[in-house]
């Protein structure tokens, strides 16, 4: 799986000045403690437009199952995605280096207990069928149907600072699919060094 950062905008100081501007207020520079300590009332006060100034845009590379969970946030967030009605190329599939049991706890996806498993012959069995069909000529976005969500896709995500808070306040929590979490710290770990201020006090850590 991948998250790259490829483009952003503004930064701690856009915060402060978007909260400001209500009083015809402006910082040329970022000053360390008056604006930390407004970022933080903001944070405490729901008063999130502020933080709705600064953005981030990721190219992602992740399975199927991954993008269906994380597409469902959609307030503050734009998505696009590569689409295999248009695209053919060989189908690469997501293979984890181990499977997780399930967990006694149905609110919880999965146990810290592995077991050996082996899906290979149903990822090539699939992807066979589904050249097999482009071969005899059917559509692509018909053929895609008999591929399985481990199928890798990509996609451009781009949105403001605090809906993408809202995205690992949620899906970085340990009840969350290992999966998208891994998506979801790879994101935290890139907004923290761009917002700092901003990103620690909107984000909430268990």
């Amino acid at each position: 799986m991948k998250v790259e950062l490829t483009d952003y905008m503004g930064s701690d100081l856009s915060v402060v000045n978007a909260a400001r501007v209500s009083f015809a207020k402006y910082h040329a520079e970022f000053d360390e403690k008056n604006d930390t300590q407004l970022i933080n009332y903001l944070a405490k006060h729901n008063h999130w437009s502020p933080f709705g100034h600064a953005s981030m845009q990721f190219h992602i590379k992740a399975p199927m199952f991954v993008a269906r969970q994380l597409v469902k946030h959609q307030v503050g967030l734009v998505w696009n995605e590569v689409s295999r009605r248009y695209v053919d190329d060989e189908p690469e599939f997501y293979t984890p280096t181990e499977w997780r049991r399930a967990a006694e706890n149905k609110k919880q996806g999965s146990s810290d207990e592995t077991i050996e498993y082996s899906v290979l012959p149903a990822y090539t069995f699939a992807k066979q069928y589904y050249e097999n069909m482009l071969d005899k000529g059917v559509a692509p976005e018909m053929a895609r149907m008999v591929l399985p969500q481990a199928m890798m896709t990509e996609w451009y995500w781009s949105g403001t600072l605090y809906a993408f808070a809202r995205v690992c306040n949620l899906r970085c929590k340990s009840d969350a699919q290992k999966e998208t979490q891994d998506v979801g710290w790879k994101i935290d770990e890139i907004a923290k060094k761009l917002f700092p201020v901003s990103w620690r006090a909107i984000r909430i850590y268990e």
